[in-house]
């Protein structure tokens, strides 16, 4: 007979050290408790999923409290038959004393009386994880009202946009031609407006010398005999 802990967070920005002292105290072995970042939506968790397949009949599992095995009323029920009555292991949790298998496993009123504890903190557990969700979804939209925006923060668009957005508006610099270029240091702007990669090669002569006439100077560009065009640390 093993005993084993499990422990569990919804994401890895949460303290999980408070339910590890708490297995810790039981005693249990820091190797023998299995912790889990993850959702209590389901119980598809990569280390419950490990714990239950290592779990034989006779083993006692400690969970500090139910809204750490799961947060949804029904499957915490499937999952508490599944492993008293089907894999025939023994659950403990500490901060509900009554919910301890061992000591109902052969007295009928015990049982009863668990089973109706269960229940309620099952239901307790699933309706806080709803009313969390009703709350990110209000101040998210709270914030969206007060003019806050989520996601990643717009680039600010380079010094020379406005001149390449009137080469391409005057077909001098077509898209094919403007993706050749994207990300090379002759026009920053080209990066911004397409991050494909290729080379000068496609582009006339004609094309880059106006491109050097509309845009601001830049030193690190050199004009060479050999390819028209030459920036330090850029191969063509």
């Amino acid at each position: 007979m093993a005993t084993y802990g499990y422990a569990r967070v919804s994401t890895k920005d949460q303290n999980v050290n408070r339910q590890l002292d708490a297995l810790e105290r039981f005693p249990l072995e820091r190797s023998s408790i299995y912790i889990d970042y993850y959702t209590g939506a389901d119980f598809e968790r990569p280390e419950y999923q490990r714990l239950v397949r290592r779990l034989e009949q006779g083993d006692v599992l400690v969970v500090k409290s139910i809204d750490r095995l799961g947060r949804n009323y029904s499957e915490i029920l499937a999952q508490w038959d599944r492993l008293t009555r089907s894999q025939g292991v023994q659950v403990v949790v500490p901060d509900m004393p009554l919910l301890d298998t061992r000591q109902t496993a052969r007295d009928l009123t015990g049982t009863f009386i668990a089973d109706v504890v269960l229940q309620l903190l099952s239901y307790v557990a699933q309706v806080e994880r709803e009313n969390i969700r009703q709350r990110q979804a209000e101040g998210i939209a709270a914030a969206k009202a007060r003019g806050v925006r989520f996601g990643r923060p717009e680039k600010a668009r380079p010094q020379e946009y406005a001149d390449v957005r009137n080469l391409v508006a005057m077909g001098e610099l077509s898209k094919r031609r403007r993706k050749s270029i994207s990300n090379l240091q002759l026009v920053p702007t080209l990066h911004f407006m397409s991050r494909q990669r290729a080379t000068l090669s496609l582009l006339s002569s004609s094309t880059i010398a106006l491109l050097l006439q509309r845009l601001r100077p830049n030193p690190t560009v050199a004009i060479t005999p050999q390819t028209g065009i030459g920036i330090p640390g850029v191969k063509i």
